[in-house]
């Protein structure tokens, strides 16, 4: 009896093993590990970081019902959730034991969901600490020992010597500076990042990195080596020579914290004992570019034989800012790019086209003479006769020189600057060979998450156009442009390109980061928040309708791409203080005061004789977007829960637009500016009463139509502009706009060979002769807005506010005459959205992939629900649709994850 017992036990433990491995059977696992929408970060300085990971399973209706996330450190456990009911996947907060410093933690995730599956523990991932307190920096601040040409101010290069006596576990490396920074271990450069330690508002804050080096140190003598370059601290940025904004000088801080095999740890830190001297860098500077003499190098300088008695010592320095760990993506190199034709101009000089308007730095190999100099400079286009053209980048020289040391072949490439380019001249060299030039794109390495193509060639190459524009202007921080005496992260522009930029690549961070430092302008600028980010144009240089409401926009757009609460949380005090400067500048709730650009680059015909350019009031653009800003305040508060704001708000929403229509509203509705642009935002901010805006709208369509279907609008219309069509019923005039080939259109820089984004609509003009050189970037992504449109709209993916980050999905797409397909696909935190219809032979296609723990709402265009079929099945009858409607000529229902293909009749 005892043994058949043992049997009927035995028997019951095989069951119960093989229904929990058939629960896990079912393909239900864990992927995509994130801890702060990082893989594996190294060097986070954030005491309670947020996880989130994907749920992949091949069956359709999958949520998140529970999870568990456990934290270890080493061996030991030091966070636990257990199993909570819940279905957030998405910046779950840590809320463990506190954090140490420079201390690496795995962490694992597992789930189960509505459909019985539990998934097993996920494969490990992990985040490396940084400093939380500023007693963890040792390291002193250093600078050059010797007395610098103050002219061409040549690169300080550092080194020291140090012996480690055991074999090394760990070692993690700490480094930033006031400047550009390249470090070295035993030669090796440390890490793959560029002009570290990046942009920020160096007067409050400078980032540093961490790098894991554990494979570059060896027991024995070793040695570490840096140089810095002038950068953003100390160069030139800006107009009239505007340099030194956060200092003459440029230094080093450097920390090395090692853990030996036995558990024993040692500190490496910069101080008094290191060694100063030149290099090969003569002269570097954002602008004009670099000159480098491999005469004057010494190879081994960077290598613990080298004597280095020559060398000066260095002085001590300090900083009187707060150091924080960097966050956001560093810069990388990216794509690379062969010569795809070389060329004599007719002026006779030597020019290589790389094909692609790019941003980065050329590598060069070359042969020659010990002296011999060759010299590169950088184009964006040629002008009407083929000839180089470089008049647009104004006092920028954009020039590499390289001289020879005249041992073999050698190679170059610059340090610490970064051109805008797609043609080189090369002058010194008597023949170019193809294979002795690449050019190597630089931009912040965020993910790439949205794709966007269709049946139109020229629509496929706008998307490309909006991509490279993003690229080339997302180095670090949203800049204006990447090539001329600028380069400045201009607010207007990022808030027009914002949520563009949150579907062609993952963008959280990179505006993370930069918005604090909004927020710390704009606090040293009384509420005004200023026309350039990091600010280097002075303390009055802010407040201007459209550029100072990133304040406002950018957290919300940020909010509802990635259900970042906590953005929200840090620019609130911001975003009241912006709303705040427009209330304190305004008369009885009317803002019409102080400096604005207005409707920048607007349409104007160069002979204006009758009234054709499309001149928006500036005042009544700050009217909109005080009400704009003091709405996204509203809802945020809401977010938030602040009701007292709520109320506040709300009452001083209703007074702005109160005082609108009293300005420049009749009494019929229209507007003191006829424009575009009135129409456009007076429409999207709701600025006009309900009764009176489908008559604005109407005037707003027949104003495009009297242009020949041409857009007239400037920064600040432009995104809005398809929208508001689209709302009001006038899907077409918005498709004849994106379709438009002809100046002024998107399409017209694409037929005239672009591609980037250009500054103006008419960069170059019909004839091949440029615009003004004083204003003419040919990489400049504000007009690459109507990205938004193309993949909200075109192939209607979109969040919804009540479930943002794409938690709650909505796809509606707009079918467009003059196209037969359009596909959108976008990565977002919880998996892949896709997006596609196709028309053929009389029915239209819709393909549509829902994320796992997501759930979508589906607008269609039907006449009737029996139009519509899912594999066959009248979606009526389809059990995986719920509550199927017909609204305004769409099928509208909801699904939840997975697959699907509808045909519509």
């Amino acid at each position: 009896m005892k043994k058949l017992a043992s049997y009927f036990c035995l028997l019951c433990l095989i069951v119960c093993l093989s229904t929990s491995t058939f629960a896990q059977s079912k393909g239900l696992s864990v992927s995509n590990l994130l801890c702060e929408n990082l893989n594996n970060p190294i060097g986070l300085d954030i005491k309670q970081p947020r996880f989130s990971w994907i749920l992949v399973s091949s069956q359709r209706n999958v949520m998140q019902t529970a999870y568990e996330i456990k934290v270890m450190k080493e061996k030991t456990t030091v966070w636990t959730t257990g199993k909570v009911a819940s279905d957030q996947s998405v910046l779950v907060d840590y809320k463990g034991a506190a954090l140490e410093s420079n201390q690496r933690y795995t962490w694992q995730v597992r789930v189960w969901d509505n459909q019985g599956n539990a998934s097993a523990w996920s494969a490990p991932a992990f985040w490396q600490t940084a400093f939380f307190n500023a007693s963890d920096w040792k390291a002193k601040w250093i600078k050059a020992g010797f007395d610098e040409d103050t002219t061409m101010r040549p690169s300080p290069y550092f080194r020291r010597n140090f012996n480690l006596k055991k074999p090394v576990k760990s070692a993690m490396a700490y480094i930033t500076a006031q400047g550009l920074y390249e470090g070295f271990l035993n030669g090796a450069r440390i890490g793959d990042a560029y002009l570290t330690p990046f942009w920020t508002a160096y007067q409050k804050r400078i980032q540093y990195q961490v790098y894991d080096v554990t494979s570059l140190l060896k027991q024995g003598d070793n040695a570490v080596g840096a140089m810095l370059g002038s950068g953003w601290f100390r160069g030139s940025l800006a107009w009239n020579d505007n340099k030194n904004i956060y200092g003459k000088g440029i230094s080093l801080l450097f920390q090395l914290e090692i853990t030996f095999a036995d558990g024993s740890k040692e500190t490496v830190i910069s101080d008094e004992n290191w060694k100063s001297n030149t290099g090969s860098i003569l002269y570097s500077e954002i602008y004009n570019g670099e000159t480098i003499d491999a005469r004057k190098e010494e190879k081994s300088w960077k290598t613990a034989t080298y004597n280095d008695s020559q060398w000066a010592g260095v002085q001590i320095t300090d900083y009187k800012g707060t150091l924080l760990a960097n966050y956001n993506e560093p810069v990388r190199k990216k794509e690379v790019f062969k010569p795809v034709k070389i060329f004599k101009t007719p002026k006779g000089e030597q020019v290589i086209d790389f094909g692609q308007n790019l941003v980065g730095l050329v590598q060069v190999k070359a042969k020659g003479n010990a002296g011999d100099k060759i010299t590169i400079f950088h184009a964006e286009v040629l002008d009407k006769a083929g000839n180089f053209y470089t008049e647009n980048l104004r006092a920028a020289k954009q020039k590499n020189e390289y001289i020879l040391k005249g041992e073999g072949e050698e190679s170059f490439e610059p340090h610490f600057t970064f051109q805008g380019f797609r043609y080189i001249k090369v002058v010194g060299l008597s023949e170019i060979k193809a294979e002795n030039f690449t050019a190597v794109a630089l931009y912040s390495d965020m993910k790439k998450t949205g794709e966007f193509t269709s049946s139109h060639k020229l629509l496929n190459q706008l998307q490309h156009n909006i991509q490279w524009g993003q690229n080339g202007n997302f180095v670090d921080v949203p800049t204006d442009c990447p090539q001329r005496d600028e380069r400045l992260g201009w607010t207007g522009d990022a808030q027009a390109f914002a949520r563009t930029a949150t579907f062609n690549r993952q963008s959280h961070n990179f505006f993370a980061k930069w918005l604090k430092d909004v927020a710390i302008d704009q606090a040293d600028a009384d509420g005004a928040v200023p026309f350039v980010v990091p600010n280097v144009l002075g303390k009055n240089s802010g407040g201007s309708a459209g550029w100072a409401d990133v304040a406002t926009i950018i957290p919300w757009d940020m909010y509802l791409a990635y259900g970042d609460r906590q953005i929200l949380e840090n620019q609130y005090e911001s975003m009241k203080s912006w709303v705040g400067f427009m209330e304190k500048n305004s008369t009885n709730y009317l803002w019409n005061k102080g400096f604005h650009f207005g409707d920048w680059l607007f349409y104007r015909p160069d002979d204006d004789n009758d009234g054709r350019a499309a001149v928006t009031d500036k005042y009544l653009i700050a009217q909109c977007f005080f009400a704009h800003s003091t709405n996204l305040l509203i809802k945020t508060a809401k977010v938030l829960g602040k009701q007292n704001d709520i109320s506040k708000y709300s009452e001083l929403l209703k007074n702005i637009k109160e005082a609108f229509m009293k300005e420049y509203m009749t009494s019929s509705g229209r507007l003191v500016s006829s424009t575009q642009t009135a129409y456009v935002l007076a429409l999207n901010f709701d600025m006009l009463p309900e009764n009176l805006r489908p008559k604005a709208a109407e005037r707003l369509a027949e104003n495009v139509k009297s242009y020949n279907n041409h857009l007239t609008t400037g920064f600040l219309g432009t995104p809005y502009l398809c929208h508001v069509l689209t709302r009001f019923g006038y899907l077409d005039v918005a498709y004849d706009l994106l379709m438009q080939e002809t100046y002024p259109s998107w399409l017209y820089p694409v037929k005239m060979g672009a591609t980037t984004i250009w500054e103006r609509w008419d960069g170059i003009k019909p004839d091949s002769t440029f615009q003004s050189a004083s204003m003419n970037s040919f990489n400049h992504y504000a007009y690459g807005a109507i990205g938004d449109w193309m993949y909200r709209t075109v192939t209607g993916i979109d969040t919804e506010e009540s479930g943002v980050g794409y938690k709650k999905i909505t796809i509606k797409p707009h079918l467009g005459s003059k196209l037969t397909h359009a596909k959108s696909e976008l990565q977002t935190y919880y998996g892949t959205i896709v997006s596609e219809w196709k028309t053929e032979n009389g029915k239209t296609t819709f393909n549509i992939e829902i994320p796992i723990n997501t759930t979508a709402t589906i607008s269609l265009p039907a006449t009737s629900v029996d139009n519509l079929t899912e594999n066959g099945i009248k979606i009526s009858q389809f059990k995986e649709v719920k509550n199927v409607k017909i609204e305004n000529g769409r099928a509208v229902f909801e699904v939840g994850s997975g697959k699907y293909s509808f045909v519509g009749k």
